[in-house]
């Protein structure tokens, strides 16, 4: 245990610009996760870590204490690698779910997505909350979710749910409404701990470093993102059709490569950030949700959606580029496995299937 003497002199090193190792910063989470200080340190420590700025040692120990003292885990017997992708949120645009669009049609071309994501916090309509509106039980153990995964090729845990954490993180999530370590570290921390993954970041200069996290924990292969818009200076968490996306690429060889690349080199045009902004009532959100799904969303929406799932389509190497990824994507929609998936997964991860289905086609 550390005292909040110890603890506080942490906080003065971030103050002053100093970085903390991978054991030190495993410790002061335990601290933290465990509430053994005073709330007023811990935002104290959170926030002088974030001014500071983490290196890869610092959110590589902040996420072993998440995982290791806070997060139910599970195994996956899939027939494929086990894929995963999220945003850290906090980022200055907020869009539509578009990364729970890009894993639907992911999952529908057959890849494997484990996904671990959260209710909003700063946004209209979070991961967990768009899936709990499309009739998915999202508080529901981690074995429904493996079950779910191996079934239908989808599943969701809900990074906010004792039953996921059973511990600290929704406390401590649910207080704070800045950037921080966690949104990299707890994001990081699935039950399921797939080694590949589509990562969106909510700055541009945490694009390596969050991939150093990644290949320091154990990731195999794994592309991280953050999107730009053309004439503006705000950012997503996602892969943009409105302007270019910068990129941090972990390889196989363990190598990490940047690079950027715009929406036209996929086939896609440039669309207008505004058609991407989710409605403020989430059963509309949800209707405009599963008409997408459905092969018949807007042309905005649409492109942000394959574009996100071609990238995972790369990262599973079902695709030899981020292009090709893009046009099976397409294919998939456009075929109606994606909205099939979406019926499958609802009916997999639920208590209540029957209930859940019907909540579903209430949207159709």
């Amino acid at each position: 245990m550390m005292s909040d003497r110890e603890f506080g002199s942490l906080i003065m090193r971030l103050i002053q610009k100093g970085d903390m190792t991978r054991d030190e910063t495993r410790e002061a989470f335990y601290t933290i996760l465990k509430d053994q200080t005073t709330e007023m340190q811990q935002g104290a420590f959170l926030a002088g870590l974030t001014s500071k700025g983490e290196i890869a040692e610092e959110a590589a120990g902040a996420w072993e204490a998440i995982y290791n003292l806070d997060t139910e885990k599970v195994v996956i017997n899939s027939q494929g690698p086990l894929i995963e992708n999220c945003g850290t949120g906090m980022d200055g645009f907020k869009t539509f779910n578009i990364s729970t669009a890009a894993s639907i049609i992911a999952a529908a071309g057959g890849i494997y997505m484990a996904r671990h994501g959260a209710r909003a916090i700063t946004s209209v309509c979070g991961t967990v909350d768009l899936a709990e509106a499309l009739g998915v039980d999202v508080e529901c153990d981690v074995r429904v979710v493996a079950r779910s995964i191996e079934k239908t090729g989808l599943g969701l845990f809900n990074g906010m749910s004792p039953k996921v954490h059973p511990n600290a993180l929704r406390r401590i999530l649910s207080k704070i409404f800045f950037g921080s370590i966690l949104n990299i570290a707890a994001s990081l921390a699935n039950p399921a701990m797939p080694k590949r993954a589509v990562r969106g970041v909510y700055a541009k200069g945490i694009l390596r470093p969050v991939a150093e996290v990644m290949k320091a924990i154990g990731y195999e292969r794994a592309l991280v993102v953050y999107g730009g818009m053309d004439g503006s200076d705000k950012r997503m968490d996602e892969a943009s059709v409105c302007g270019p996306t910068f990129c941090a690429e972990l390889g196989k060889d363990g190598k990490i490569t940047e690079y950027s690349f715009l929406p036209d080199e996929c086939g896609l045009d440039r669309g207008d950030p505004e058609r991407l902004t989710p409605s403020s009532d989430i059963e509309q959100e949800a209707r405009s949700f599963v008409s997408l799904i459905r092969g018949r969303g807007d042309a905005e929406r649409t492109d942000a959606a394959i574009l996100n799932a071609g990238l995972i389509y790369y990262v599973a190497e079902m695709a030899d580029s981020i292009s090709d990824g893009v046009q099976k994507a397409f294919a998939a929609l456009n075929s109606g496995e994606a909205y099939d998936t979406l019926e499958k997964w609802v009916s997999a991860q639920n208590t209540d299937p029957a209930r859940g289905k019907e909540r579903l086609r209430s949207f159709v």
